[in-house]
């Protein structure tokens, strides 16, 4: 472990739960790599993985978004394509974009197709699927609704999804927003997962959860889970 991290220990409890203003205020203080760090959330969950009654996967708008602009590539064709370009979409197109893509066109952070273009987009499955990038319903990128999902994710919409261990991780700012914002972001992801609750699920929903930086020590922190 380097010299950095030990030095950040040296003056954190890491055995205490913490609120979340206080854990806000801990690891903005503590966040002294030489970039501006990513705030992450870690909740884990109480759910059957396995199961695909207890999956939890869903989109939340951070009220103060992630601090950065996100790249939205849409697939669409007539009138929508053109609604595209109007939102503000960085690349749009129909056929002419899957060819690129299946090309090996990778340059954007999330995709949105419209629910006429997924037969044809299908094929891009195996190429997007291992990094994350393919459109799914349940992601809310394969939609009508151009024009609300492409300002949605520009101004700081995220999806979370409970990973193989039953854990989501979520980003929530960055070290350099205000206190209050980084708090703000924090809620919204939780109340938005706590919503997301399986109805399978049985006993104990949110197990815990940490906050922490990209370079920075992890503080467990209270929740309430009425959020």
């Amino acid at each position: 472990m380097g010299k950095r991290i030990n030095n950040i220990k040296k003056d954190l409890d890491l055995k205490k739960k913490y609120t979340i203003e206080e854990a806000v205020s801990l690891i903005k203080k503590n966040g002294n790599a030489k970039f501006d760090e990513t705030v992450e959330l870690h909740l884990r969950l109480g759910i059957d993985v396995k199961k695909s009654d207890q999956q939890v996967r869903n989109t939340v708008s951070l009220p103060n978004g992630t601090g950065k602009t996100k790249r939205v590539a849409v697939i669409a064709k007539g009138e929508k394509e053109k609604e595209a370009k109007d939102s503000g979409a960085d690349i749009y197109g129909n056929a002419d974009l899957i060819e690129k893509i299946a090309g090996g066109f990778f340059d954007f952070d999330v995709l949105v197709v419209t629910p006429d273009m997924m037969r044809e987009a299908a094929k891009l499955g195996k190429i997007l699927g291992p990094k994350g990038l393919m459109p799914n319903p349940k992601s809310g990128t394969v939609t009508f609704d151009i024009a609300k999902t492409v300002k949605e994710l520009k101004a700081g919409r995220i999806e979370f999804k409970a990973d193989a261990q039953g854990i989501v991780h979520a980003v929530a700012g960055k070290v350099s927003f205000p206190e209050e914002k980084i708090a703000e972001n924090l809620r919204a992801v939780i109340g938005a997962v706590l919503k997301a609750r399986p109805s399978a699920a049985k006993g104990a929903y949110l197990l815990s959860a940490y906050v922490s930086t990209t370079m920075g020590a992890g503080l467990q922190i209270i929740v309430d889970q009425k959020a």
